[in-house]
């Protein structure tokens, strides 16, 4: 409990902290409640950049959450235009992060990265379907040994306004491995082959770099989620 809230703080966070903070010290000079509501922000916004250590499975096969968040849909999608996919259906699983979430996104799958495509677009709140397709997006394709290629997408939402994404195409990744993060509030998604089924639901909480959300190796059919 008391790493989760006294987490390291991301380097990109830092000069929005210090803006908070100096903010608030200008509020506290003209109303101490004012002041102290900014205090309250400023503890928030180190709350957001926090970057905790994970332990990720290591096992060849396994594909992890690239992020913090809620399941928000799994449904039957085409690739994101820009990879021109050719109509073929994947799995796409959603992941929403709201602004209490880790923010940090992690690589789902070892292997190469093949492409990284950054596309302009809109800002609909990020748990909406139409935001995979109309809002601001980086894909990502990464290719394991085996040939198998899997794309994974960091969507902008409602608040966020800035997308880092720190790999470049070329580059040999490790599954959990720390390569960007999403400002305030956003989406991930995820696409499986058609014939990989993922072993998360719908209203599932995910830990980027340590849920397994499907396993290359593995036969088993779509799990099904119970509200308990």
């Amino acid at each position: 409990m008391i790493q989760s809230f006294f987490a390291p703080i991301h380097k990109d966070g830092w000069k929005f902290i210090g803006a908070f903070a100096l903010g608030a010290l200008i509020l506290w000079s003209m109303s101490t409640f004012i002041g102290c509501l900014a205090f309250v922000l400023t503890a928030w916004c180190a709350y957001f950049f926090r970057d905790p250590t994970r332990v990720t499975p290591s096992r060849s096969g396994l594909i992890i959450a690239p992020a913090d968040g809620i399941v928000q849909a799994i449904t039957q999608a085409p690739l994101p235009k820009e990879l021109e996919g050719g109509g073929a259906l994947y799995t796409r699983v959603s992941i929403f992060l709201n602004v209490f979430d880790v923010h940090i996104n992690r690589v789902p799958l070892d292997g190469t990265i093949q492409k990284i495509i950054y596309n302009k677009g809109l800002f609909f709140n990020a748990s909406l379907d139409k935001a995979s397709e109309h809002n601001e997006r980086q894909t990502v394709v990464v290719k394991d040994d085996s040939g198998l290629e899997i794309t994974f997408v960091q969507i902008a939402g409602l608040i966020a306004r800035r997308i880092r994404c720190d790999i470049t195409e070329g580059q040999t990744v490790k599954a959990g491995e720390r390569y960007g993060l999403i400002r305030f509030g956003s989406r991930m998604d995820i696409y499986l082959p058609e014939d990989i089924a993922p072993l998360v639901s719908v209203g599932q909480r995910m830990i980027g770099g340590e849920t397994v959300m499907a396993d290359l190796n593995s036969k088993e059919p779509a799990r099904e989620g119970v509200i308990r």
